[in-house]
């Protein structure tokens, strides 16, 4: 993926919301508004956390002991990293139906150039929209999407509006967005699309 000329591309930074716990919620639907960490084991370390089960300070290789102490009243599942590879794979496909351009940086994250694709889909924001739909439609979970001139400013965005958000940094407010921590009130270029998605959010990274 190219950021020559990064003042012109648009890059998209998808980033899946807790993505391990998010996978067992859709298979399991019981599992939806509990605290689910997936690690197992006496000597095991947390490998994920849902947002419920971070509300008790639970995080990613934390020890599942400790863990257990601070909700013990969580559900612990094992890994299934062959459920997880499959889900990524078709999420995946999603990206590459919206731009040939797609930088796998993990099985739940991936960058997306998209500055090609705006002729025919739309603005970065209309292709983010679109995605975060197709996702949440045809696999059952949620994504968080940042949009920048560059693959550094995507991903800080997206980690912004995390989770079920969608953030746009354009060219003009790069150099405001980092050291602003009142950002989710911007309104216009920077709007915080988790605004109003983190008021119907149903809860990962």
């Amino acid at each position: 993926m190219s950021e020559e000329n990064a003042t012109q591309a648009t890059i998209l930074h998808v980033d899946m919301d807790a993505f391990y716990a998010s996978v067992a919620e859709r298979d399991n639907p019981e599992l939806k508004g509990k605290a689910v960490v997936i690690g197992m084991g006496a000597r095991g370390v947390v490998s994920a956390a849902n947002y419920e089960a971070r509300k008790f300070g639970i995080h990613s290789a934390m020890p599942v002991g400790r863990a257990r102490r601070l909700a013990p009243h969580a559900i612990f599942l094992p890994v299934d990293m062959a459920r997880y590879q499959e889900v990524s794979e078709h999420v995946m496909e999603i990206f590459h139906s919206f731009t040939p351009w797609v930088e796998p940086i993990s099985l739940d994250e991936a960058f997306l150039d998209v500055t090609g694709s705006q002729k025919l889909l739309g603005t970065g924001r209309e292709i983010a929209v679109a995605i975060r739909k197709k996702v949440e439609e045809q696999e059952g979970i949620t994504c968080s999407v940042g949009i920048a001139p560059s693959k550094f400013i995507a991903k800080l965005a997206s980690n912004h509006c995390k989770p079920n958000g969608m953030l746009e940094i354009t060219s003009d407010r790069i150099l405001h967005f980092p050291a602003s921590t009142s950002y989710s009130s911007d309104v216009g270029s920077g709007t915080k699309d988790c605004r109003s998605t983190r008021a119907t959010r149903t809860s990962h990274d």
